[in-house]
């Protein structure tokens, strides 16, 4: 096995680590995808394009650090189905009166328990790749963009690529 085969591996286990995270009442909102190949210079591409067309910055310091990753993990919440607490922490004060509309980016406001499950989900993930040495960063960029494309549905999309070099190509980046 070769060390992109060993990577690919990597970032199914970090998959694996997400869906089996705990999740609020044991329900299941966050959806996976495991990105390499060519899939990956597609995105770096539309990152470029996505920064360069809106005008925000660091979104092509980013798609080099995507072309130049072994692969991409993508996770989301797959639908913003609040939890039925009547919390208030998503600035509604019953859970069936939280209405998203589109932003920007991404939909708000979101169920805050919901956004912990990804939060969770995504730090189980990172923890997998560290048990591996395989570098890695949890980026917004990337998930922006990866919605956009459809490569993951959900109101939130966040990308961890992950690399194996000799320096951590996550770090010690210019901002641009």
């Amino acid at each position: 096995m070769g060390l992109r085969e060993a990577m690919l591996m990597v970032a199914q286990l970090m998959a694996l680590s997400a869906r089996t995270a705990p999740k609020g009442l044991g329900q299941d909102y966050v959806g996976t995808r495991v990105l390499s190949g060519e899939e990956l210079s597609r995105l770096a591409d539309e990152m470029e394009r996505f920064g360069r067309e809106r005008g925000k910055v660091n979104f092509d310091r980013d798609a080099d650090n995507v072309r130049r990753s072994d692969a991409v993990l993508l996770i989301s919440l797959t639908e913003n189905k609040p939890l039925g607490l009547n919390c208030g922490a998503c600035g509604y004060s019953r859970c069936e009166d939280l209405q998203s509309h589109e932003g920007p980016e991404f939909p708000g406001p979101l169920c805050a328990w919901r956004l912990l499950d990804v939060g969770i989900a995504l730090g189980s993930a990172v923890k997998t790749a560290s048990l591996f040495n395989a570098d890695n960063r949890i980026m917004y960029r990337v998930g922006t963009v990866a919605r956009q494309m459809g490569l993951l549905q959900g109101p939130i999309v966040v990308g961890i690529p992950i690399s194996a070099t000799g320096k951590n190509i996550y770090f010690d980046r210019p901002v641009k």
